[in-house]
């Protein structure tokens, strides 16, 4: 009696999960198809919806901001030669286009400069802090400086926003906060990847608590006048900055 021969099985299709990083770069790209906010793309006046003492002072802060928002290229590269636990090509693509955010963010910030009739600034001694900061060690630190430059970030902008009036400049300010939330998850996520447990996250707890507070603290001196000038309390402006810093290592 001959035996049938068994029927082939079918082969198993093979499903690629696509890695976090792969989703954070098409985040980022999706990003980059935006259009600028009105107040960048069309140079609406802004100055005219704010009272003068309030204009000058925004814009005074705005343009110190907008320093902070430019010139991290050199990172992308270093990134791209090293070699960490956790990073590959997506990241690598992500990262760059993140920069690329932030010189958008900064496009933003000098047109907004322009329409509160302020100038923008060749450095400030609070930038160049932060410069020197970046550069003491390797790249973890460096990118932990650009995270902890997120809760700057995010606090000011969100705080700066609720304090305007509806239009331009608000709208354009909560568009960046909104932006650099998303990158405060991008980065917490990183760092989640490079210190998981044990004495990696104390060593991260240290240094994420030393250097994002350095940041909170210098910021807000830095923009005491503003925050005055807004009806801002400066207390309850650095609680906002400490919860975001207690968020960084949760």
């Amino acid at each position: 009696m001959s035996l049938a021969p068994l029927p082939l099985a079918s082969p198993i299709p093979l499903v690629l999960v696509p890695g976090p990083w792969s989703v954070w770069r098409r985040r980022f790209e999706r990003n980059r198809r935006r259009p600028l906010p009105a107040v960048a793309a069309a140079g609406k006046p802004t100055a005219g919806e704010l009272a003068p003492e309030v204009a000058a002072a925004l814009a005074r802060s705005l343009a110190r901001f907008q320093i902070g928002e430019t010139g991290e290229g050199r990172i992308v590269g270093a990134v791209a030669r090293a070699t960490l636990p956790g990073v590959d090509d997506d990241y690598r693509r992500a990262l760059a286009l993140f920069i690329a955010e932030e010189g958008r963010h900064a496009r933003i910030l000098a047109h907004l400069v322009g329409a509160l009739g302020g100038r923008l600034l060749a450095t400030t001694w609070s930038e160049r802090l932060f410069v020197r900061v970046r550069r003491l060690a390797g790249i973890r630190t460096k990118l932990l400086v650009l995270y902890a430059a997120e809760v700057v970030s995010i606090g000011f902008y969100a705080t700066l926003a609720a304090a305007l009036p509806a239009g331009e400049a608000r709208r354009a300010l909560e568009q960046i906060a909104a932006d650099e939330r998303r990158h405060f998850a991008f980065h917490r996520r990183f760092f989640r990847i490079q210190a998981p447990d044990g004495w990696r996250r104390a060593l991260f707890r240290c240094a994420w608590i030393a250097v994002a507070a350095g940041g909170a603290a210098v910021v807000l001196w830095d923009h005491r006048r503003t925050l005055r000038v807004l009806g801002l309390s400066r207390l309850r402006t650095a609680a906002r900055l400490a919860a975001l810093i207690g968020r960084g290592v949760r």
